[in-house]
């Protein structure tokens, strides 16, 4: 294998194929990244047996095909030590990967490409092309919701349904829950859904861009693909059961508040200053025209913060993890949002003021 390419050129696909890299492996040629030369191109992988990355480059000038396994961090060390506009001559000799400049030279140690391994990708049950940006801004709206290391496993990750030309992501960690929904052209008449494990839904998420550039989202049974121009990224699905999400959307709410996002945000920042550190409890009491946010912790020390809201009904006192609303107010993006209550006891769903896409539902707490 022999190329000339420029620092640029190879940083580029090289930072967008590294998320895929574990640092804690247990093969060593999962720490390496697959570069194949062939066809005027150069194509780069990396997988942690969970989630592939492969981007690829065109290659100007004279090239000899061929294909090696080389150490992921150490490589991007090297070429982001170079200057900017650098060219790199890459040649294999024997079990060794020489980088070359004018001024510097690299010899890394090397793994037979024979040695990295394949996700195994099952047929396509669905396929269908969107844009970056709906795809990007449907995880957006929702990946804060997903589970951290939650032993219910399913819920460390994202739900993606594809139904009557509609796609939704759906994220629980069991406190709280995100939903998001977009209109796009499907080539499936039966509902199907699949669970995105969480890094899959973070590397994703790094790949894609406000952009309406189209890519190619592919579903199979044991795997999701989507293809973009200059890369691809697959995942292998959770084996598990979502929630039915449906049955925990609240129903009937009839205390219906409609607040400025952004003064509802400090509000509850100013308060959340002297929460309780582990619980994060704040006291929400409504009343006509008006919240009251209280917060205290072990300390005896206390806040109390008041706002004006849209509002005419009876009083009510409920509590909340602040951080949850917190998050809410950070993805929503109208001016207003829109706050449904039923009682104390129930969950409160939280909403676009014009009634848009995507729905939020945060559990109470007892204070």
């Amino acid at each position: 294998m022999r190329f000339t390419i420029s620092r640029d050129q190879l940083l580029a696909p090289l930072q967008l194929v590294s998320g895929a890299v574990e640092k804690r492996q247990t093969l060593p040629v999962l720490s390496n990244v697959l570069m194949v030369v062939d066809d005027s191109k150069l194509s780069l992988t990396a997988t942690d047996l969970e989630v592939e990355l492969k981007a690829q480059v065109e290659l100007e000038g004279e090239f000899e095909p061929g294909e090696i396994t080389v150490p992921a961090r150490k490589l991007l060390d090297i070429v982001r030590s170079l200057g900017d506009g650098e060219n790199v001559k890459v040649e294999q000799s024997e079990t060794r990967l020489k980088l070359i400049t004018p001024s510097s030279r690299f010899s890394l140690s090397t793994m037979s490409a024979n040695e990295f391994p394949n996700l195994d990708e099952t047929a396509s049950l669905a396929s269908l092309e969107l844009t970056q940006e709906i795809l990007k801004t449907l995880i957006e709206k929702t990946q804060f919701a997903m589970a951290q290391q939650d032993v219910r496993y399913y819920l460390n990750g994202m739900l993606f349904e594809f139904d009557n030309d509609r796609l939704t992501t759906v994220a629980t960690d069991g406190h709280r829950l995100a939903l998001s929904r977009a209109k796009v052209s499907i080539d499936t008449e039966d509902k199907i859904s699949a669970i995105i494990p969480r890094k899959g839904v973070t590397e994703l998420a790094r790949l894609l861009e406000h952009s309406e550039e189209k890519i190619t989202l592919n579903l199979g049974s044991n795997h999701i693909k989507v293809i973009g121009e200059d890369y691809s990224f697959t995942s292998k699905l959770v084996d598990g059961r979502f929630p039915e999400y449906d049955k925990v959307l609240p129903r009937n709410g009839d205390k219906i508040v409609i607040a400025d996002r952004e003064l509802f945000k400090e509000s509850l920042s100013r308060a959340s200053i002297l929460c309780n550190e582990k619980f994060r409890g704040v006291r929400f009491m409504l009343s006509n025209e008006q919240v009251r946010l209280h917060a205290n912790n072990p300390e005896q020390e206390e806040a109390e913060v008041e706002f004006g809201v849209e509002y005419q009904g009876t009083d009510l006192e409920i509590g909340f993890n602040v951080s949850y609303m917190i998050d809410v107010m950070n993805t929503i993006k109208t001016p207003q949002v829109k706050l449904t209550f039923i009682d104390a006891n129930s969950s409160t769903l939280i909403e676009e003021v014009d009634g848009g896409e995507s729905l939020y539902v945060v559990m109470p707490m007892r204070l």
